[in-house]
């Protein structure tokens, strides 16, 4: 299917799903516009510029003020100018916030500064893990959850054309958290029984359906859902997989769901977020917890022409030649 070309703003392009988003827009010959916050001054031989120089010989616009070098300086990357907000907004047509968790409210700032630009064919919040609307979690992952749908709601209200994605988990993210596929001999860990499915998505399909999703009239004002049935896995199929591709046996230690549930109630704030996360996804199953209805779009089926890559053959990639290892600070969900 072709899509129109448009003029696409991703706010948090420099963190790791907007890394993806830039450049999936970019393949996708759109014109791409990169809001970022400023650089400090310790920043000056960081990933971040790298990524920032990278933007810029890929053709990106940078919204951002730096004096640290020559980039276009249009505008500072900061959310609380409600002005340069609209200043910036009024240049392009979608919008894609990949903002990270401590930003999640920031977005109303956008909401905001949307609804009075006036321009915005299409806005896609950043929610890209469980289904918000359909799954509750323990408290230290349900506040991020409530977040998720106060942003959905907020962008209902203002009546802006809109498309919210669930794409469940980051394969690349996972497979490195789960299997820990660069060490030789080592054991890992099964968070309650290890049966319960998830959904693992590669990153870069997950960036691409996004894109896509942002400037397709039949995602407008819908819900996308990213869960190819190839995608489909627990832990204990995971582990049997890579075990199997390595000829290597993998030592295997559970932890009880009662002392995932501990850790939630236990653990001081932000340290009890993971355990949360965990216990949604790989021993209550969430992501697979629920059926799609007619109103649902499952993007691999909205998309059949695109190739997406299956946890397994990704498993095969890891094998040969492992992705760039992620940050492991926060969970990508």
């Amino acid at each position: 299917m072709a899509f129109e070309k448009s003029k696409i703003l991703i706010f948090g392009a420099t963190g790791y799903l907007g890394t993806y988003l830039v450049k999936a827009s970019i393949s996708m010959g759109h014109d791409t516009y990169a809001y970022t916050r400023p650089l400090k001054p310790n920043d000056n031989n960081s990933s971040k510029l790298q990524r920032l120089r990278e933007f810029e010989s890929m053709g990106v616009t940078l919204f951002q003020e730096n004096i640290f070098f020559n980039f276009p300086i249009i505008h500072n990357g900061e959310l609380d100018d409600h002005e340069k907000l609209v200043s910036v907004l009024r240049q392009v047509e979608v919008v894609i916030s990949a903002v990270p968790i401590p930003q999640y409210h920031k977005q109303l700032n956008i909401i905001q500064a949307m609804k009075d630009a006036g321009t915005i064919k299409r806005f896609v919040p950043s929610e890209y893990g469980n289904e918000a609307d359909r799954v509750t979690a323990f408290p230290p992952f349900e506040a991020i959850l409530s977040n998720k749908r106060k942003i959905r709601r907020a962008t209902e209200a203002a009546g802006l054309s809109y498309t919210f994605i669930s794409a469940n988990s980051f394969a690349v993210y996972f497979v490195n958290y789960l299997l820990h596929p660069e060490e030789k001999d080592h054991q890992v860990i099964i968070y309650g029984s290890g049966e319960a499915k998830a959904v693992l998505n590669y990153e870069e399909d997950v960036a691409t359906y996004i894109v896509r999703a942002a400037t397709d009239p039949r995602a407008a004002n819908r819900l996308v859902i990213i869960r190819p049935l190839d995608n489909v896995v627990s832990q204990l199929d995971l582990i049997s997989s890579w075990e199997k591709k390595t000829g290597r046996n993998i030592k295997r230690f559970h932890v009880p769901e009662e002392e995932i549930i501990k850790q939630t109630e236990t653990l001081p704030s932000p340290e009890n977020v993971p355990p949360a996360i965990l216990h949604s996804i790989f021993v209550k199953g969430d992501q697979t917890s629920f059926e799609l209805t007619e109103e649902d779009l499952e993007a691999s089926e909205l998309y059949p022409e695109y190739k997406h890559t299956s946890v397994d053959r990704l498993l095969d990639v890891f094998v040969v030649n492992p992705p760039s290892k992620p940050k492991l600070a926060s969970f990508g969900t």
